[in-house]
């Protein structure tokens, strides 16, 4: 098994290029499935998800073709002739329920296993159900699958309030609505950028949809979808990460393809901690604003607040920092997993349910460390860029879920970093 070897070495200077995101690539990939026409999604991120989503949609009979270097994907669900995800491909990656949606939109059925991904927390599929359910879905639970049905006519556009502002179960319910019979509107949709760009590409298939990037978003069904072709988004969690390189380590990088309003309240959170962010020609540029990190509270929260897939890496900045910090996660019950890591290489934390105290250290210590998921993972990557000495991360396959070239990517801009095989 790989692990990631660190050494810190001071200031970083250079480009760090932004891939497209994987959540959003992982949204569009399945919208293959409302149209018998093609569809095309450039600027896509070459990582294993995006393989595991591929697969999956194989299984299903679409044909996925990855071109260009793997940056664009051809997807053509002309002919589906199964109907069932499969638990082996589903338990990979959380994001697989995104075909239940389209499927009974398409199809009037699914039989979809219960899905996997990091452990950092439940992720209750109840709100998908209770949503796809307002459009008039029969979906019972039997042996770990959701056997789901649509009336014999179709879908039917309604009315639906989310108890919780769920990226996954909006994305569900906007894709099978585009072809329900009638209007349908979702209140407390989410509002993340991975939804808008979904819409708009369900747009260019012919959706007619408005209020994305709002809490109400409506759509008004329509008998078919053609094909499209759309460029991914840039993805907002790598570009967050990337930004925390020359902050943790000095020095000053420009985030190729990043854009602010991506990341407006993260770089609210910066500024608070001496972190200059500014726009650039091509990107955002990101440097120390005095030298020295002041520590910040953070308090994780659905979009537009603070991104929950940044709070682990947000933590290892304030274990560098000066004073004392709080991040509070109010997403997931179970996303302090990396800080008895953190604590390895002498972060000062103390864990109280979902609040972690941080105390910021002089120097962290580079020491052998275990990757628990995917954001963690880089958590450890970014601290050992500020240590002294040696960080050896273990367990990087949840890295590979979500960093495409991460490696070559720091390289580029001065950091000592290998892959070690067999690790």
């Amino acid at each position: 098994m790989d692990a990631i070897l660190v050494t810190g070495n001071g200031p970083l200077s250079g480009k760090i290029p932004i891939a497209g995101a994987k959540n959003a690539a992982l949204a569009l990939m399945p919208a293959t499935l409302l149209s018998e026409e093609p569809l095309t999604l450039t600027n896509a991120p070459r990582l294993s998800d995006i393989k595991t989503m591929s697969d999956l949609l194989r299984s299903l009979g679409s044909e996925v073709t990855s071109l260009n270097d793997d940056l664009v994907l051809a997807l053509s669900s002309q002919n589906l002739d199964n109907l069932t995800a499969d638990y082996d491909i589903v338990r990979k990656m959380r994001a697989s329920n995104l075909v239940l949606g389209p499927m009974l939109a398409r199809a009037g059925q699914a039989v979809v296993s219960l899905p996997g991904g990091c452990a950092i927390g439940a992720r209750p599929m109840d709100i998908h159900i209770t949503a796809l359910e307002a459009l008039g879905a029969k979906i019972d639970l039997k042996d770990g699958y959701l056997h789901a049905r649509a009336p014999a006519k179709g879908l039917i556009g309604a009315r639906h309030e989310m108890r919780f502002a769920s990226v996954g179960a909006t994305e569900n319910f906007v894709m099978a609505a585009t072809l329900a019979n009638g209007t349908s509107q979702l209140v407390n949709a989410a509002r993340e950028p991975e939804i808008v760009d979904l819409v708009e590409c369900l747009r260019k298939m012919g959706a007619q949809i408005e209020g994305e990037g709002s809490p109400v978003i409506t759509i008004q069904g329509v008998d078919r979808l053609h094909g499209a072709t759309h460029p991914v988004v840039s993805d907002r969690i790598e570009l967050g990460t990337y930004m925390l390189v020359p902050a943790i380590a000095g020095g000053e990088v420009e985030l190729v393809g990043g854009r602010m309003n991506l990341v407006t309240a993260f770089c609210e959170k910066l500024d608070e901690a001496g972190i200059d962010v500014s726009e650039t020609a091509n990107g955002l540029r990101v440097k120390r604003r005095n030298g020295a990190v002041k520590s910040v509270d953070v308090k994780t929260e659905v979009f537009p607040g603070f991104p929950t897939d940044l709070q682990a890496q947000m933590m290892a900045l304030m274990c560098a920092a000066q004073g004392v910090s709080s991040l509070e996660e109010t997403i997931f019950e179970n996303r302090f997993m990396h800080a008895p890591e953190l604590m390895r290489m002498g972060a000062n934390i103390e864990v109280h349910g979902g609040t972690a105290r941080v105390s910021g250290v002089e120097n962290l210590k580079g020491a052998p460390v275990m990757a628990t998921d995917l954001r963690a993972s880089v958590s450890l990557i970014l601290a050992g860029l500020a240590a002294k000495g040696e960080t050896l991360v273990s367990r990087v396959y949840h890295l590979d879920r979500g960093y495409e070239k991460l490696e070559q990517k720091l390289q580029a801009v001065g950091a000592k970093i290998e892959r070690v095989a067999g690790k």
